[in-house]
């Protein structure tokens, strides 16, 4: 009878100590999971602060300085500045395209980078009614007209600024185009990064 107190002792303390084994690997296993977790949101939080704040990459509000090329679909350069000044701009001013802005964002100093701009994402669609036959006294008599340079006119109405290039000449006429010379052209711009001046 003794002996069999003793074995249910035994067995009971035994069963205890398992179960403490158990609730020791149980409570090491949630600890582990803890110091995982922990860790993946420590890493995702760095990311997300570099990304963010990164001090080397373009911002919106940063002074940015680019060299670039402009080209035509056909392969055609209209612009660079490669060998030239770099171009300063605020970014997400609006002061230039859209997308080219976008583009700048996010790059590093020396970074080059290739965008292709539709489009109607660029200077939009060729409008036939901007062209005009206005009458030639819009343009003073001492200034030398040339067929394709582009001109400042002023609107009567109300004094508004306007770019047209001229088509066209007669004695009492002028032809304008009031298109952007690159409307309805897609554009691609090859970009490098000269410098960052932080807002």
């Amino acid at each position: 009878m003794i002996s069999g107190c003793i074995l249910r002792e035994e067995n009971m303390k035994k069963s205890e100590k398992q179960k403490g084994k158990e609730k020791v690997t149980a409570r090491r296993q949630q600890y582990k999971i803890a110091g995982i977790v922990v860790a993946i949101i420590l890493v995702v939080a760095i990311i997300a602060v570099f990304v963010w704040a990164n001090p080397f990459v373009a911002k919106k509000g940063d002074t940015v300085s680019v060299y670039f090329t402009g080209s035509l679909e056909n392969g055609t350069v209209f612009y660079s500045n490669m060998n030239g000044t770099p171009l300063e701009f605020i970014l997400g001013s609006g002061q230039s395209l859209a997308d080219f802005d976008s583009a700048v964002t996010g790059m590093w100093v020396n970074q080059e980078k290739t965008v292709n701009i539709t489009a109607d994402r660029a200077y939009g669609a060729y409008n036939p009614d901007l062209i005009m036959v206005l009458n030639r006294s819009v343009f003073p008599t001492n200034v030398s007209l040339v067929r394709g340079a582009m001109y400042s006119i002023t609107r009567t109405s109300d004094n508004a600024n306007g770019y047209v290039r001229l088509v066209n000449y007669t004695d009492t006429t002028v032809t304008v185009d009031g298109n952007h010379e690159l409307a309805g052209q897609n554009l691609t711009f090859t970009i490098k990064l000269a410098s960052i001046d932080r807002a």
